[in-house]
């Protein structure tokens, strides 16, 4: 059983439509894949109505946090999408994005980067805004080559010099509104120090006693040594170990299915969550 539990689509900075999505993923050989939005679960419909038969959608969204000054992100899975609480949270950070993008807009302008709001607003194409748009936009216009370049000081990493910082939850009030809604919790590629500060393994374990049911350790922005540091810690804190491929479609080189979820620990996920269940697919369209 091959499990991909960390996937984006037009919803948010992929590229796929949730329908392409599902169609590639079978294509790929998955039997499970996550759609796992930035702050949002606007996907699910479409992707549940061209589901392929084989391949299970486990619903999620990736939510966006910082602690202690570091941005981080958190994946919660199979969650109940209607809770009132955990959705205000997701819509007032969705909500942040637009004017965090024009902010990052005006920065380039004041570089000397002719980047408009309309191009940004055109390559996310109705999706929930964030920096890969802006940074795909840079590509377009030929000051970077590729959007990982476009993540660094020089330009959107944090604390670059069109950065600019949007609302994000505390991951502690994450979990906690995530636990409510009766979903699953973990942490998203935490060593990727290449996207800038990573959070101390020191606050891992205080999110691990607050309810955190997992960390992301198989993905490609961590190398040998990290995965082997990340599995030593989940033992030591009785977390479990996902690997996803955090695909973006095109925006990305990384493929569908390039790292996967053991099928023991997928089953662990599913019998923890009580808002929502895996959705089988029965041949979509």
């Amino acid at each position: 059983m091959r499990i991909d539990l960390h996937c984006h689509s037009t919803a948010s900075d992929g590229t796929d439509t949730p329908a392409e999505l599902m169609r590639n993923a079978a294509a790929a050989g998955l039997d499970v894949v996550a759609l796992t939005d930035h702050d949002t679960t606007r996907g699910y419909a479409e992707a549940i109505a061209a589901l392929p038969a084989g391949l299970t959608l486990v619903p999620g969204a990736e939510l966006s946090c910082r602690v202690d000054g570091v941005s981080m992100h958190m994946l919660a899975y199979l969650f109940d999408p209607e809770e009132p609480a955990l959705l205000a949270e997701r819509e007032l950070v969705r909500d942040d994005r637009v004017p965090r993008a024009k902010g990052m807009v005006a920065k380039l302008n004041e570089l000397g980067v002719p980047v408009t709001w309309e191009q940004v607003e055109r390559i996310a194409a109705g999706g929930s805004v964030g920096r890969p748009h802006v940074a795909s936009a840079l590509v377009e216009l030929g000051v970077v080559e590729t959007v990982s370049d476009a993540f660094t000081e020089e330009w959107l990493a944090d604390g670059g010099r069109a950065y600019v910082a949007k609302h994000e939850t505390d991951p502690f009030e994450a979990i906690r509104l995530v636990k409510t809604a009766g979903g699953v919790c973990v942490f998203a590629h935490p060593a990727a120090a290449k996207r800038g500060r990573t959070v101390p393994e020191s606050a891992i374990a205080e999110m691990a006693a607050a309810g955190l049911d997992g960390i992301e350790v198989d993905h490609m922005d961590h190398d040998a040594e990290a995965r082997e540091r990340l599995r030593g810690l989940a033992k030591d804190l009785g977390l479990l170990v996902t690997g996803s491929s955090d695909y973006h479609g095109s925006r990305k080189t990384v493929a569908l299915g390039a790292y996967t979820t053991d099928p023991e620990v997928y089953g662990e996920i599913t019998r923890r969550a009580t808002g929502a269940f895996p959705v089988p697919g029965a041949g979509g369209a």
